[in-house]
């Protein structure tokens, strides 16, 4: 079954006069991000060419997706926005808020169990405005999209940062906030700054223990968390096309942790294998008509140095398998150094736990090739040293993987445990046995985020990157730097033996099943729907508008906290046990910047009340500013708000009061999402400035009563002994995210404008 024909078959219908409009315009071949881009503009034909990394440009995306974590703000957002149908093919998948702890059946259960307020909440909301809705259970969001909804060509966006996954059939897939999602759901523009362009030649092809998993750990090294920010990152060249549409993906996926705007590959062979194994034949033969357009021009890919911003270039037959870590995705290690540099670095070798899953590499792929190290691993006598835990990426992926065997080979190891189709400790949704303890130690996994804390809860877990394969690799050895491809292993009968090269199936020879795959369809009339929130629950609250700017100069604002170093999304608003609040506003906000460093201290969730002079949690003393209605701001240190797409980062310091966030630089989703809500998002014209605000500061803005593009603001820095420092803040705000400070948020101008 294909969802939405009707709409993809209108998306190819529209790209030869809207290519050749925009070639014409360009003036040049175009890359296949640009032709996405410019055929999907919200003015229909390109009038003018925007210039990368500067031009505004809105944009009108074919569909959204949501998963409930995010879903929730996104939704109750949506229900203010006045509309009766969503305006754009949208879905929601409840993958986030299952823990695993046992394994699929019982903590399946135990997730629904506890979370049925907010699961019968998304249904309901779902199902009056039209909504598709995947069900627990039914696999995580991007495996689900990909296997379902993602098509070549295409533009998506999704309130998750791993949207991007998409990309592995060839789609311009970004990760926004809930309040874009709305944005589009309601049949309104998106708006973008257009990305550069980042060119990343594949020559060559992989072999031996080598995974598409490498290739983007090879390039975290090289472009950092932030060296993609602002910019899509486009795959060509001969091997590109060898790889899998699912390792494609996992490519794409893992753009996120560079900062990425999103990442995408060419139409391919492998894209027509990937969408006909799945069902979708007719989307195969409707990208066929079109294929010329479904990539970059010849002459792009023939010299690329001219067409792109700045070229990578990766000989896949050189590439060798990488470790990324720990805390950190872009601290990236070839096996064979792994050893030395973990010594060096004090990092424990042991490791109890390897994990597979996540939204990163949990296709049928993946799990084959996995599975085959474990089968060679029970044939030669050795018994794995560490527990094996796997996440399925979707139910079709399990039950497929369940019929061709696969899970009965990771069975073979005693302390295997088959996790549900959900994501599970890549979120922090793990239940880990003795993790409250803190004590140093090492896991491996496949997914793509390794920040401290971010698994278990304990900041002492050392968390290291890799490809299924190699998890599997250490599960068995039990030891980080453990080399597959020149070490030994000691099996039961005490003789050495090299485990053979991973092997796998791209896909299944005898095609995908599954009797059922979760999914819900909407009403066609949701107008009888009711939705309920109860005013006393503790998981759900309806929204209130935020207030709308006062026109004057903020004044008298203090320094809730200066954030040293690291300070992402997860580190702003934690996810974990977090999540089960992330329909309610108020309770969620308990949680807001306590895993921030605080600079004057090196302490988390301990800033000074300057009305008291004590130390309290960030939260508390926000809310004594807030209950004594004095402003403050945050400020910040480099890519702030790196990470999740989550807007509850954003949300929640906008309900305690806080006015504006002042940094050196900003992770682009998160800085979206603070202008989205009405907040002032600053960085410093000189970044040293940063050393000059100290812990005592009052704050006056001179002209925010001139606020306009491109100029730039004046803030009074008044220190305790009287002095003062003037800085000045940079910002990107244009004349539109204006309108939504001044409103309150864009909600409000949204609302403001129907009315």
């Amino acid at each position: 079954m294909t969802f939405d024909i009707d709409m993809i078959k209108k998306v190819y219908e529209r790209y030869p006069e809207r290519i050749a409009a925009a070639r014409q315009i360009v003036g040049k071949p175009l890359t296949l991000s640009e032709k996405i881009l410019y055929t999907h503009l919200w003015e229909g034909n390109a009038t003018q060419a925007y210039e990368r990394g500067s031009s505004y440009v809105d944009f009108a995306p074919d569909r959204v997706a949501m998963q409930d974590a995010t879903a929730q703000m996104a939704l109750l957002q949506f229900m203010q926005a006045g509309k009766a149908k969503v305006a754009v093919p949208s879905t929601a998948h409840a993958d986030h808020l299952i823990q695993a702890k046992v394994g699929a059946d019982k903590d399946l259960q135990e997730g629904i169990n506890k979370n049925s307020e907010v699961f019968n909440f998304l249904s309901s909301v779902c199902d009056k405005y039209g909504i598709g809705f995947w069900k627990p259970g039914a696999g995580i969001i991007h495996q689900v999209v990909l296997e379902n909804y993602a098509f070549p060509g295409g533009m998506m966006i999704g309130t998750d940062s791993h949207t991007v996954n998409a990309g592995g059939l060839g789609m311009v897939a970004i990760g926004v906030g809930g309040a874009d999602a709305v944005d589009v759901m309601a049949g309104m523009a998106w708006e973008l700054k257009m990305p550069k362009l980042i060119g990343v030649k594949l020559t060559g092809k992989m072999s031996g223990w080598t995974s598409a998993k490498d290739v983007i750990l090879k390039v975290a090294g090289i472009l950092t968390v932030k060296g993609g920010t602002g910019c899509i990152v486009e795959y060509f060249g001969e091997g590109a096309e060898s790889l899998s549409a699912t390792g494609k993906g996992t490519i794409c996926n893992m753009g996120a942790e560079i900062g990425a705007t999103t990442s995408t590959f060419g139409y391919d062979d492998s894209m027509r294998r990937y969408l006909a194994s799945t069902g979708r034949q007719d989307v195969v033969d409707a990208a066929d008509q079109i294929a010329e357009h479904l990539t970059g021009d010849p002459e792009v890919y023939a010299n690329p140095e001219q067409y792109f911003d700045q070229l990578i270039e990766i000989n896949l037959s050189e590439l060798t398998p990488h470790l990324n870590g720990p805390f950190t995705p872009d601290l990236a290690t070839p096996v064979s150094e792994f050893r030395a540099k973990a010594e060096a670095n004090g990092w424990p070798l042991e490791v109890e736990w390897a994990l597979i899953g996540s939204c990163t590499n949990s296709s049928y792929e993946d799990l084959s090739r996995a599975a085959s190290i474990v089968e060679d691993a029970v044939a030669k006598g050795v018994k794995p040293k560490a527990i094996l835990g796997i996440n399925p990426g979707s139910e079709q992926v399990k039950y497929t993987a369940e019929r061709d065997g696969f899970l009965d080979s990771f069975r073979k190891f005693e302390n295997a445990r088959i996790f549900t189709n959900a994501c599970g400790p890549c979120i922090g949704q793990w239940d880990r046995e003795g993790a409250e303890k803190g004590e140093k130690n090492s896991i491996i996994h496949s997914f793509n985020r390794n920040f401290a804390k971010r698994a278990d809860g304990n900041p002492n877990t050392h968390a290291f990157v890799a490809s299924p394969e190699m998890v599997a690799a250490v599960a068995i050895s039990g030891r980080l730097d453990f080399n597959p491809i020149t070490d030994t292993l000691t099996n039961e009968a005490g003789e050495q033996i090299k485990l053979d090269e991973p092997k796998g199936s791209e896909l299944p020879s005898k095609g995908f099943a599954v009797e059922d795959n979760g999914y819900q369809a909407p009403s066609e009339d949701g107008s009888h729907v009711v939705v309920n929130v109860s005013p006393t629950s503790d998981r759900l609250q309806l929204l209130e508008e935020f207030p709308a700017w006062d026109g004057k100069n903020i004044e008298g604002a203090k320094v809730l906290i200066k954030a040293f170093g690291k300070c992402t999304t997860d580190h702003i608003s934690m996810a974990g046990p977090w999540l089960k609040y992330r329909g309610h506003l108020d309770n969620i906000s308990n949680n807001m910047l306590i895993g921030a460093v605080n600079a004057y201290n090196m302490e988390t969730n301990k800033v000074k009340n300057q009305l008291t002079g004590e130390y309290g949690e960030v939260p508390a003393v926000q809310r004594a500013y807030k209950a004594a209605g004095v402003p403050s701001i945050v400020v910040g240190d480099q890519n702030y708000g790196e990470g999740s797409s989550r807007e509850h980062a954003a949300m929640e310091p906008r309900h305690l009061g806080v006015k504006a966030v002042l940094v050196k630089s900003f992770a682009r989703i998160h800085e979206t999402n603070l202008k989205k809500q009405g907040m002032l998002g600053l960085t410093f014209a000189d970044e040293a400035d940063y050393d000059k605000v100290q812990e005592d500061d009052t704050v006056n803005f001179l002209d925010l009563e001139q606020f306009a593009p491109g100029k730039q603001l004046t803030l009074e820095f008044v220190h305790a002994d009287g002095t003062k420092d003037i800085i000045m803040a940079n910002h990107t705000y244009n004349d539109q995210q204006i309108d939504w400070f001044k409103a309150g948020s864009a909600l409000n101008l949204i609302k403001q404008q129907e009315n």
